[in-house]
């Protein structure tokens, strides 16, 4: 095998990528970890984490990222900065090429690229992301007791969502720019059981409020146009999640939102390459499945060595 092969790449830098770092380093792999365009990942975008194992006093999002890649980094993962653009997995090694031209050949290969929230794409939306904004709301719930939020979107997440944080806040409005849900009628029945929450219906927002932290929203009509003022203490994004998955077309199995199918767990489609996190995980996609994940895909490349070996 040529030098310039490496025995495991791991693309991504998020809770599953770097926790497979951690282990395929410990396992003596010294793996080659491709950062992609949010180092870090989800836990960059949030404040205080308080559901994450190990941590009862809560830990900021940051700072935990910090830390997940300071230990990969003392079991002699290496990082280099770049975003996967395409792949080829037709003959090994592998062939990898990164967004800015590099190439790179791998023995096997972690998929970790997470998926993305879908933004509004207002002004002071994601500067607002933890003081007020959030796409996360079992992450950020609790921290909205007795307060008034609000749920944008209409789908099952949004239900979900809505019925999580009124076992907390004081108010929560789900604003739906339609006039019918696109939700189960399972979720949507769960909404009953709760009188604080109100749906605005044929509503979208136009406008965020707040310097520091929300204040409101501009809320529009979008049969009448009129606009109206809503105060708020939180924000919660629930319009979905798309994975990261672009460069990955037609060379692993996909389901039809494009998240990695798996089977036991992290193997994909093609032998010696494994998926972990967000990006094959349309379900849970939480902080602690993600690192789950990651390990047993560093464990499962490194079974996968051995036995090529």
């Amino acid at each position: 095998m040529a030098k310039n092969v490496e025995k495991v790449i791991i693309l991504g830098a998020g809770p599953a990528g770097l926790t497979a770092g951690i282990y395929a380093g410990r396992d003596g792999l010294k793996p080659l970890v491709v950062e992609g365009l949010s180092p870090g990942g989800q836990p960059n975008l949030t404040t205080t984490i308080e559901n994450y194992p190990g941590f009862p006093e809560g830990i900021q999002g940051p700072e935990l990222a910090q830390r997940l890649r300071q230990q990969a980094a003392k079991f002699d993962s290496r990082f280099i900065s770049g975003q996967a653009a395409s792949v080829s997995f037709k003959k090994f090694p592998y062939q990898i090429r990164l967004s800015n031209g590099q190439s790179l050949q791998a023995q096997s290969v972690i998929i970790a690229t997470g998926s993305s929230a879908w933004f509004l794409g207002l002004p002071r939306e994601k500067a607002l992301l933890g003081h007020g904004v959030s796409i996360c709301a079992t992450c950020d719930a609790p921290f909205y007791k007795g307060l008034a939020v609000a749920v944008v979107g209409g789908g099952d997440t949004a239900m979900i969502d809505a019925t999580a944080l009124a076992k907390v806040a004081k108010r929560v409005y789900i604003i739906h720019r339609r006039d019918k849900l696109r939700a189960s009628l399972a979720n949507q029945l769960l909404l009953k059981n709760f009188s604080n929450i109100k749906i605005l219906w044929n509503k979208t927002i136009s406008q965020i409020h707040g310097a520091d932290k929300l204040s409101g929203v501009t809320v529009k009509d979008t049969q009448t146009g009129r606009l109206s003022r809503l105060k708020l203490n939180g924000l919660f994004l629930a319009i979905g999640h798309h994975p990261n998955t672009d460069f990955l077309r037609g060379k692993l199995t996909l389901d039809s939102h494009g998240y990695v199918l798996t089977h036991n767990k992290v193997f994909t489609s093609v032998e010696g390459v494994f998926a972990a996190g967000d990006v094959a995980d349309p379900q849970y996609q939480q902080l602690a499945s993600a690192v789950g994940t990651g390990c047993m895909a560093a464990l499962e490349a490194e079974n996968f060595l051995r036995q090529k070996k």
